[in-house]
C-alpha cells in the first residue's frame, strides 16, 4: 500500500491505496490559509495515523507516499518553490520533512502533473499515448504523460498551458481593467470568467441580464453557466469568448506535441457537453494545425475530486514498488 497527498490552496486530502485507481481509505481537510503552509504540515502530522486506523494498517505496511502540491517542485532538490495561494511554502523540504517526520519514502509531484498521470492510468484517456491533462479551475494548469510517465522537462515542470501568452481582450486580475495580453489563465480560467462577467455589466449599464440581479459573490461560473443556459446572451457570450481562448491554448498543444488524447478537468469544465465541451472542440476542430486535424480526441475527466490523489498513489507505486526502497 502506498500514502498519497494532495495539498491545494483552499484543499488538503490523504488516501490509502494501491496505486492502481482504487482507495482503501480517504481523508478531506479545509486548508486554513492563515495556518500557513506550517499548519498544513501540523494537519498531515495529525491525519496519518487516524488515515491508517481508516484503512486498518499498520504503518509498515506503506511502502512509499508521494504529494500532489498545488504549485511548482523542484525535481533535484525535491524541494517545493512556491505556492500562489497559502505562505510558508518557498524552497521548503517537503520531501526530506515527510521522510523525518512520517517516515515514509517520498516523492514530490505537481498536483497537475499527478492528475495527468491518474487520468491516463486509469480514467478517461487509459489506453492513449501521448495524454495531455488540461485542468480549468480558478487557474488553468497542465501535464503530459508520455509512455506512461509524467514529463517534467529539465526537472522544474512542463506542459504549464495556463501560461501561454496570447494578445486579446481581457480583464487584469490586479486592476480590474482591460488590457491586451497575459497568460491563457487570465482570459479562461474560472475566476477571469468571474471577472469578465462582471466587467461587461459595469461596462455596458444598458445591457440586460439575470446576472445583474446577483450580488459580486455570486457571480460565479455555475451561475453564469445556469444564466447561459436559461438564454441570457450576456452569459453565452462571456462563456463562448472564455472557450475560444481555451481552443487556442488547444491548438497550441496539439501543434506542438501532437497527443492522442486532451483530458479536461476542474470546475469549468462541469459546465458540461452544451456549454463547454461541444464548443470546444469545434473550436479546436476549426483552428487546428490541418495535418493533426483528427489525430487526437478531447475528452472530460473521469476521476473526479479525487483525482490528485489517485496520481499521488499511482507516482508512489512508480518510485516504491521494490519493498527495498528506503526514505533518501
Amino acid at each position: 500500500m502506498y500514502l498519497g497527498i494532495e495539498i491545494g490552496g483552499t484543499k488538503l486530502q490523504l488516501g490509502i491505496g494501491p496505486g492502481d485507481g482504487t482507495l482503501r481509505a480517504l481523508i478531506r481537510r479545509s486548508v486554513d490559509v492563515a495556518a500557513g503552509g506550517e499548519g498544513i504540515r501540523r494537519q498531515i502530522e495529525e491525519t496519518v495515523p487516524l488515515l491508517l486506523q481508516q484503512a486498518n494498517l499498520p504503518s509498515r505496511a506503506i511502502r512509499g507516499m508521494a504529494y500532489g502540491f498545488g504549485g511548482p517542485v523542484d525535481d533535484h532538490t525535491r524541494r517545493v518553490l512556491k505556492s500562489h495561494q497559502v505562505a510558508g511554502w518557498d524552497g521548503f523540504p517537503l520531501a526530506a520533512w515527510s521522510e523525518s517526520r512520517l517516515g515514509f519514502p517520498c516523492a514530490l509531484g505537481n498536483d497537475c502533473d499527478v492528475a495527468a498521470l491518474a487520468e491516463a492510468s486509469f480514467g478517461a484517456s487509459r489506453g492513449h499515448d501521448p495524454v495531455f491533462y488540461v485542468t480549468v479551475g480558478s487557474g488553468i494548469g497542465g501535464g503530459l504523460v508520455l509512455q506512461g510517465r509524467i514529463y517534467r522537462g529539465s526537472g522544474r515542470g512542463a506542459a504549464e498551458i495556463g501560461h501561454l501568452r496570447l494578445r486579446g481582450r481581457h480583464v487584469c486580475p490586479r486592476t480590474g481593467h482591460w488590457i491586451e495580453f497575459g497568460p491563457l489563465e487570465d482570459f479562461a480560467s474560472g475566476w477571469a470568467i468571474q471577472r469578465t462577467a462582471a466587467a461587461r455589466l459595469r461596462d455596458e449599464p444598458q445591457r440586460s441580464s439575470v446576472l445583474r440581479g446577483l450580488a459580486s459573490n455570486q457571480l460565479t461560473v455555475q451561475a453564469i453557466g445556469e444564466a447561459a443556459r436559461n438564454g441570457d446572451d450576456l452569459a453565452r457570450e462571456v462563456l463562448a469568448e472564455a472557450v475560444r481562448y481555451l481552443a487556442w491554448g488547444v491548438c497550441q498543444v496539439i501543434a506542438l506535441l501532437a497527443p492522442k488524447c486532451i483530458v479536461v478537468g476542474g470546475g469549468v469544465s462541469l459546465l458540461g457537453e452544451d456549454l463547454f465541451f461541444a464548443p470546444l472542440r469545434a473550436a479546436v476542430a476549426e483552428h487546428v494545425f490541418r495535418p493533426f486535424a483528427n489525430t487526437y480526441v478531447i475528452l472530460p475527466a473521469e476521476l473526479g475530486e479525487e483525482v490528485v490523489v489517485h496520481g499521488a498513489l499511482a507516482l508512489a507505486r512508480s518510485r516504491f514498488a521494490d519493498a527495498g526502497d528506503s526514505p533518501g
